[in-house]
């Protein structure tokens, strides 16, 4: 089993198109290239690790198939734009606000914000986190694993923990 990472899907946000520059068509065509990028990435026995802003402007039981559609065991932990439709949703494994989680035999600090400290931060933890799109410089040991770094697809550790690499792999796999 291999355990992924990513955060602010945004899956049916119109908003999401222009605001964060995504390179498709239609709300439609980028919630299937993320489907498609996904699937394409995680085995139906991995773990992924969501980091919030699942989806927006999406009813539940649209939500609860898109969720089943996708590879692997899924944990959220919530963004700002995660309502309790989604936090109740019956495909999510859990559902916090934040998680300690070992993987790889590295300590890790998840939640969907960075932080600017964090538990362990000078004993080798990392802060995997969401919500800024890629707009925020990172510290070190933080590292921001959502859609729009990473070309649109949940990410392994190893491939987190080589920052040369990240900005060719997000722009190689971009749809």
């Amino acid at each position: 089993m291999a355990v992924f990472f990513t955060s602010d899907t945004h899956f049916g946000h119109a908003g999401a198109l222009g605001r964060f520059r995504r390179p498709f068509a239609s709300v439609a065509a980028m919630d299937e290239a993320m489907v498609a990028a996904w699937n394409a990435t995680v085995s139906p026995g991995d773990e992924v690790w969501h980091l919030g802003d699942f989806a927006l402007r999406t009813g539940p039981d649209a939500m609860a198939a898109l969720l089943d559609r996708l590879n692997g065991t899924k944990h959220l932990i919530a963004g700002n734009n995660d309502g309790p439709p989604t936090l109740a949703l019956p495909g999510w494994a859990s559902v916090g606000h934040y998680a300690e989680i070992r993987a790889e035999d590295t300590h890790l600090v998840l939640c969907h914000y960075p932080f600017r400290t964090w538990n362990g931060m000078y004993k080798g933890a990392l802060n995997l986190h969401g919500h800024s799109h890629g707009a925020l410089k990172p510290m070190p040991r933080q590292i921001d694993v959502g859609v729009d770094v990473w070309g649109f697809r949940p990410v392994r550790l190893a491939e987190l923990a080589a920052p040369r690499r990240r900005k060719a792999a997000a722009t190689a796999a971009a749809p």
